[in-house]
């Protein structure tokens, strides 16, 4: 996949700034290379030592609380997070585990953070597949977009529960991360990880853990995505789950193509790709595997809003991006939409990951 021009002004100071470093960061962490990162590592040591043993006493406190009696008949609380840093498969994970259980009779609600989104700070609110990306954060709207159920955001994950349960008819809880999260009584804990594992194995900023390895072992489960992925610890249950490409959506709803199908619509035109996520590399891997090695890349920092006039400049025919960034563009220019395509991807998880679950949630 070929280069291609400078990433946008977005709403952050420096924008170009911040994805540079977000890059270097995550070279740092999982692909240390020469004398300057292995000096940079060791100088953001100390500060990683530091956020490793706060996060350890709020372990400790999560796991006390973990282990009191739940009210009778309130819904278990099922956490599907990283104690990495972005970019596992989390979100299409907990999108595929409510679609399974709704399947099996469970009538599943989701909590998120709603993270920069600009409602982030408020009250709990409760957002439905219309609402807007810049408000409510682009990952809670599309859970909501591909769930088609209850969704209530809240940077306070606690409140954001009880506002779930006193407007819903939910059984089972879904939170979309909030491991490290202490005011989330929570039932069962889901670590995932991808190929990358742990990194250098320190916490932020010296490496991509939010909270000591070790501390896994407090967890239910471990989960990994794809079939290279190894656990970097030890655990007595790990499962495993694949994210698949499964069409390419056009933004103005005009057109619909398999991954095959797609690959020769755009054989011989321009393409850009835009990945506002956790590890946009893979995003332009995947593309290169579909047979659109002609796209030009344009990561973006994790959750960046798009910039509807720096998108229209670019002069690729399709411009493709992940299905995060494409919520963001709802409201876009009708003839831009026309241009624009999300790649859907689907989380598959082993059968034995739900069936435990499940067993779990029916204690």
């Amino acid at each position: 996949m070929v280069g291609g021009p400078a990433a946008p002004a977005v709403r952050r100071a420096s924008p170009a700034l911040a994805a540079r470093l977000e890059a270097r960061l995550r070279r740092i962490w999982f692909g240390p290379r020469g004398a300057l990162d292995a000096i940079a590592g060791l100088l953001l040591a100390p500060l990683g030592a530091l956020v490793g043993a706060v996060a350890a006493g709020r372990r400790r406190q999560i796991a006390q609380d973990k282990a009191q009696p739940r009210p009778a008949g309130q819904p278990k609380v099922v956490v599907v997070g990283n104690l990495v840093v972005g970019g596992t498969g989390k979100t299409p994970l907990l999108i595929a585990l409510a679609a399974a259980l709704a399947a099996r009779g469970w009538r599943p609600g989701v909590i998120a953070r709603g993270y920069r989104g600009s409602a982030e700070g408020e009250a709990p609110r409760r957002i439905g597949p219309t609402a807007d990306a810049a408000e409510v954060g682009d990952e809670p709207l599309l859970v909501a977009q591909r769930t088609g159920r209850p969704v209530v955001i809240g940077r306070d994950r606690g409140a954001a529960l009880r506002t779930l349960l006193e407007g819903d008819d939910c059984d089972v809880v879904l939170s979309d991360d909030g491991l490290q999260h202490v005011g989330l009584r929570r039932d069962i804990e889901l670590a995932v990880f991808d190929a990358r594992g742990a990194g250098t194995g320190r916490c932020l900023p010296a490496g991509p853990l939010r909270e000591p390895l070790r501390d896994a072992l407090l967890l239910d489960a471990v989960l990994l995505n794809g079939r290279t992925a190894t656990s970097p610890i030890v655990h007595s249950r790990v499962f495993r789950f694949e994210v698949v490409p499964t069409a390419f959506v056009a933004l103005d709803g005009s057109n619909r193509w398999s991954p095959a199908g797609f690959a020769v619509a755009a054989d011989g035109v321009p393409l850009d790709a835009i990945a506002g996520i956790g590890a946009p590399q893979r995003f332009f891997d995947t593309l290169d595997a579909l047979g659109l090695q002609q796209a030009r890349p344009h990561p973006l920092p994790d959750h960046a809003p798009i910039d509807p006039v720096w998108l229209a400049a670019l002069p690729g025919t399709f411009l493709v991006m992940t299905e995060k960034d494409a919520v963001k563009c709802a409201a876009f220019d009708p003839a831009l939409l026309a241009r624009c395509v999300a790649l859907r991807v689907e989380a598959v998880p082993e059968p034995a990951l739900v069936d435990w679950l499940e067993d779990r949630l029916r204690g």
